[in-house]
């Protein structure tokens, strides 16, 4: 093919994550309340292996249709994350909920900076290592595949989603240790009753509603020129 189709199939492929990440992002919150978060957690790295599969076998099969695949399937387990901070923050404790937010999004910073060095031309970034490079996503998902089912549920969302007392104390203990968790209990209990009286809004009715008008602009606009200040490059 020309230069400008290898262009225009170069831009696709790494565009294509973007739109995978769309679709994972508005399944998400549908999943973790129909299957709960570690369930959610767990669908999420299906996606991720194969697209890992897809892309590692791509060179052998000489295919190109199969790394753009990869990547969307890629980008649909990256739509899913907000699945891991929504978990973690609900299993930690009160006290570290502040801590275990702002390690997930170091985490997060810390594996691209991790896969950037990786795809180094000295390293995996190579002609003959590439496909390597693309199919070593499928290890991260690999071991939550294999350690989360040791984990419990959520304890917020065993008492608030599926009114489960028994198994949310349970989950408590199991995470937190032996010792007296109702004050925690009462909090989630007081959470439930709010949840109660207030409307959930979709998307759609979201952008509609003026009262959130301006807090909408807000977001919009940060996220939109968050990317002019250089965070990507740092």
């Amino acid at each position: 093919p020309s230069a400008e189709v290898i262009t225009l199939m170069w831009s696709f492929i790494v565009s294509i994550y973007s739109l995978g990440g769309l679709l994972g992002s508005s399944s998400a919150g549908y999943l973790s309340v129909r299957f709960g978060r570690k369930k959610a957690l767990l669908f999420a790295n299906i996606p991720a292996l194969l697209g890992a599969a897809l892309m590692g076998l791509s060179r052998l099969c000489g295919s190109f249709e199969m790394i753009i695949a990869g990547r969307l399937f890629s980008g649909v387990c990256g739509g899913k994350l907000a699945f891991l901070p929504e978990y973690a923050g609900e299993i930690s404790p009160k006290r570290l909920h502040g801590f275990t937010n702002v390690i997930s999004t170091v985490f997060l910073a810390l594996g691209k900076n991790v896969a950037r060095i990786l795809g180094l031309r000295e390293l995996l970034g190579s002609q003959s290592l590439w496909p390597v490079l693309m199919a070593s996503c499928g290890l991260p998902a690999l071991v939550q595949l294999v350690t989360l089912p040791f984990f419990p549920e959520s304890p917020p969302y065993l008492l608030m989603h599926k009114g489960d007392q028994e198994g949310c104390k349970k989950a408590i203990r199991q995470l937190w240790g032996e010792g007296q968790h109702q004050a925690e209990i009462d909090d989630i209990m007081k959470e439930k009753a709010t949840m109660k009286n207030t409307k959930i809004l979709s998307v759609l009715e979201l952008v509609k509603e003026p009262a959130f008008r301006w807090q909408l602009y807000m977001i919009v606009i940060l996220t939109a020129t968050i990317q002019l200040c250089g965070i990507n490059a740092v």
